[in-house]
């Protein structure tokens, strides 16, 4: 047994003591920031299911990219939150600085800055969140109770006499309502119950007037109905008593609150939920228009069989005559002349045949004459003329236009080399009176008169003195 350099043989006696063979420093696990953060991320994910948080915005900010950056908080805390666009798109709202919301959302860790954060997938108004979560809870308890049971809704009458309709008599349903009527069936006379549509008063108006309804029994159906609005303007419409009153009228109750997308717990409780006020008023009377088409119906069934039991009565009265005729005296000398009748029609028919077919010759030949006729000759070679000289004169414009685009180049260039473009920027050309062109000025003493050209015109001028 040889012992370890450089090791005190106390510490390998214990080593031998303990049992335990000779080991190497433990290994470090070292982590990178990237690894620490992308794990922490992890763990974060598994160990938090989705939640849901309601709180306040604060440092929201939209880029170019259409994400949602910002910072729920409370009294005493804030946390960094992301949207990305396609969940903020399914918002049905912008959300700003100071809204109080309801999110559903995970919990996560942004990597690259370490920064814990929640990735929100969907966003309510708190407030319209609670209104939500109160219509929810209370159409769920009614529905409980069976107040919404298919089994016991009323049928609408086929042809209603009077119609009652329960809504405010200055908006625009009622109006809508009217004019549905009026074009569908205007002999439904029409009773309106006026009541406030939003406000704190305007379920217990409805519900008066669905007692009142009920109490006159003066009308056939009903018709609550409103024009469109937000949550909180069809509040009115969520109410539990007036959701049993509903249930309780004896009349049938057509509801038609808001737009098509609006809901609420009258629908539920009305007998037929219309989308519209007008779709409402279509839904309880016929169209007066498919009853004259019905009535028109059977009018022409009645017709058509009473002419036929005249046309069988009418055929027996022909037959037994037939029979009579037949042992008449005079039956011969009348089939004689309905013989001769007969034979006058066919003699007129075949003589306005002849005619017809020698005037259909006449006009063929007359066509055929006309077709070899020097006028139509003549009038065809005038318009063929007609057609070459505009040819030619469309011809004539093109070569000229094609050699003044020709020429336009050959003029500028002239321009460019000519001196008279020289001229124009103020040189002149100087000569005796002779015409000899001076380059020199001791080809000019003193007293010698000579011709400056310009651009325009010419100067005589006499020299008085010069320098080389």
């Amino acid at each position: 047994m040889h012992l370890q350099r450089g090791k005190p043989q106390y510490d390998l006696a214990m080593e031998y003591a303990a049992g335990e063979p000779f080991s190497s420093p433990p290994q470090r696990d070292i982590y990178s920031v990237s690894r620490l953060n992308r794990e922490v991320r992890v763990l974060l994910e598994r160990g938090f299911a989705s939640v849901w948080l309601e709180a306040e915005i604060s440092n929201f900010a939209r880029p170019s990219s259409g994400h949602w950056y910002f910072t729920l908080k409370d009294a005493t805390s804030q946390v960094r939150c992301a949207m990305f666009r396609q969940r903020n798109m399914l918002c049905g709202f912008t959300a700003r600085d100071g809204q109080k919301v309801l999110v559903h959302a995970r919990v996560g860790l942004y990597e690259p800055r370490g920064e814990f954060q929640l990735i929100v997938d969907s966003m309510e108004d708190s407030g319209l969140g609670a209104l939500k979560r109160q219509f929810e809870q209370l159409a769920a308890r009614l529905a409980a109770e069976g107040l919404f049971a298919v089994d016991r809704k009323r049928p609408l009458p086929a042809l209603p006499r009077r119609i009652g309709v329960i809504t405010s008599p200055t908006g625009a349903a009622i109006r809508d309502i009217l004019h549905v009527l009026a074009r569908r069936f205007p002999a439904a006379a029409v009773l309106i119950y006026p009541v406030a549509v939003q406000g704190a008063a305007a379920a217990a108006e409805i519900i008066a007037a669905l007692v009142l309804a009920r109490q006159r029994a003066e009308c056939d159906v009903l018709i609550l109905a409103r024009g469109g609005g937000s949550l909180e303007d069809l509040w009115a419409f969520n109410d539990e008593a007036l959701a049993r009153a509903i249930v309780a009228s004896p009349i049938p109750v057509v509801s038609g609150v808001g737009h098509e997308i609006d809901v609420s717990i009258a629908d539920f409780a009305a007998d037929v939920r219309a989308p519209t006020p007008s779709a409402a008023a279509e839904l309880v009377v016929p169209d007066a228009l498919e009853w004259l088409k019905s009535y028109q119906a059977f009018h022409s069934r009645l017709q058509r069989i009473v002419l036929r039991r005249l046309a069988e009565q009418q055929t027996r009265l022909r037959w037994l005559a037939g029979r009579a005729a037949q042992v008449s005296p005079s039956a011969r000398l009348a089939q004689q002349m309905q013989r001769l009748d007969d034979l006058e029609r066919r003699m007129g028919r075949a003589l306005r045949k002849s005619l017809a077919d020698q005037h259909t010759g006449l006009a063929l030949r007359r066509s055929r004459l006309w077709g070899v006729s020097p006028a139509t000759q003549v009038r065809e070679a005038l318009a063929a003329q007609r057609a070459l000289q505009a040819r030619l004169g469309a011809a004539g414009r093109l070569t000229l236009r094609q050699a003044r685009e020709r020429l336009l180049p050959l003029v500028r260039t002239l321009n460019a080399v000519s001196p008279l473009a020289t001229l124009d920027r103020g040189y002149a050309i100087v000569s005796t009176e002779d015409g000899a062109i001076l380059r020199d000025a001791a080809a000019a003493p003193a007293g010698m008169r000579i011709v400056a050209r310009l651009a325009h015109g010419r100067i005589r001028a006499k020299v008085e003195g010069g320098s080389a």
